[in-house]
């Protein structure tokens, strides 16, 4: 592939120029006008719509998701959640990452006036009014996130949790400097860079494996002549990609990359193993020391897996029904890898204290204070499945320690 220069590039030879955000790039018979965006810069949004309608490509590609897309373009999108089979598909802990990541974006956007994402909104209306075809390029959200999560190691999941939380709360004011540091391209890329210093398993996920996948969507687009418009700390990942021949299969690697990471066995051995260990445990204080002494230990497992569990319900200000459900399941869910108590929780609190609309509307504004948490039905519903999903962890682990030691 030959590449032209990358800035300042004239326009059919009409003398027109654009940015150093806009990169003319050739790839055989084919040309990819491909523009680096910074998400939260009202110059971006001008820049994309002028690029189009003067080009007037055959193909906009925007670094969006089918998912992503609806959540920018339906702004009401949180009050048509189906709460319940969110939960019967495990995808309660999904949810509440975006909703904190969507709260820090409209957080950051109110201060600079410009919602993150618009412009690629933007590329996407002017494609539209000029009757041109529309390729959604980015990798599915949802894989990316579950990728995220699994490469990461407990140490750091843990301090990534720890992150998002305190950015929720982060009341910082940007300077006029900061917030034009903010909008330009080369902080983006050093955040990259100090990403992948700090975290390379998280980078690999969420930069390197994403901007291959763009790349590759680009170049699979349909037409001579293509608009990209993507973030720009992806701009020189995607370059990379398109400038070079790889040996391996590309096709079997984007197959890889566009699947959910499957369960550790590791992890499974673990989930297993725990049951199965505190079950033969109590069978055998039966055979050594009778049923009296069995049944005492599954008391004692019974009241150190529901206190803890109801405990949290409580401290969730859960209705009445969850702090009795967190007693009852988690001694039970304890004993099983398949569904955790923090799940039948929050399912019989979304069943007894449904939130209403006007909640889904207000919940990220509500996510910004503590006291919001516990007002809103809809983040209390998230502390009904994470307060008792940690009071039957705690449970679990007091009870089986004091039921092997019985043991012996």
């Amino acid at each position: 592939m030959n590449q032209e220069e990358n800035q300042f590039i004239d326009v059919h030879n009409k003398g027109d120029k654009y940015s150093e955000d806009v990169h003319i790039l050739n790839l055989d018979d084919r040309q990819i006008i491909l523009i680096g965006t910074a998400h939260i810069s009202s110059e971006s949004i001008d820049l994309v719509r002028q690029v189009i309608e003067k080009e007037k490509p055959d193909c906009v590609c925007i670094e969006l998701d089918e998912k992503r897309y609806k959540s920018l373009a339906e702004r009401k999108k949180f009050t048509s959640l189906d709460l319940k089979e969110i939960i019967r598909k495990k995808q309660i802990s999904t949810l509440l990452v975006n909703l904190v990541l969507s709260s820090y974006q409209k957080k950051l956007g109110a201060k600079l006036g410009v919602l993150p994402g618009t412009e690629l909104l933007e590329a996407a209306k002017a494609a539209e009014e000029n009757m041109i075809p529309v390729e959604l390029c980015d990798r599915d959200v949802r894989v990316t996130l579950r990728r995220a999560w699994h490469n990461t190691s407990f140490l750091k999941k843990n301090y990534l949790l720890a992150t998002l939380f305190v950015s929720l709360f982060d009341k910082t004011e940007l300077t006029e400097e900061k917030l034009a540091e903010l909008k330009s391209k080369d902080v983006l890329s050093e955040l990259m860079a100090e990403l992948g210093e700090a975290m390379p398993e998280l980078k690999m996920v969420l930069i390197d494996e994403r901007d291959f996948f763009l790349a590759e969507k680009i170049k699979a687009a349909k037409g001579k002549r293509l608009v990209a418009v993507v973030g720009a700390g992806h701009v020189e990942g995607i370059k990379n990609t398109l400038n070079t021949k790889h040996e391996f299969d590309t096709d079997e690697y984007m197959n890889d990359i566009s699947t959910f990471p499957p369960v550790s066995k590791y992890w499974k051995v673990i989930g297993w193993s725990i049951p199965l260990v505190i079950i033969c445990s109590l069978i055998t204080i039966g055979l050594r020391k009778g049923g009296a002494e069995a049944s005492a230990n599954l008391m004692y497992w019974v009241l150190a897996n529901g206190i803890p569990s109801a405990i949290g319900a409580v401290l969730a200000l859960a209705h009445p029904l969850t702090i009795a459900g967190a007693f009852i399941a988690a001694p039970i869910t304890s004993l099983t890898p398949v569904i955790g108590a923090g799940y039948v929780t929050a399912f019989i609190q979304v069943m007894a204290q449904p939130p209403v609309v006007g909640e889904f509307e207000t919940v990220l504004e509500d996510m910004a204070t503590l006291r919001g948490w516990w007002k809103n039905k809809l983040l209390k519903v998230f502390l009904a499945f994470l307060l008792p999903g940690f009071g039957s962890m705690i449970g679990t682990y007091i009870g089986g320690y004091e039921i092997i030691s019985n043991l012996f």
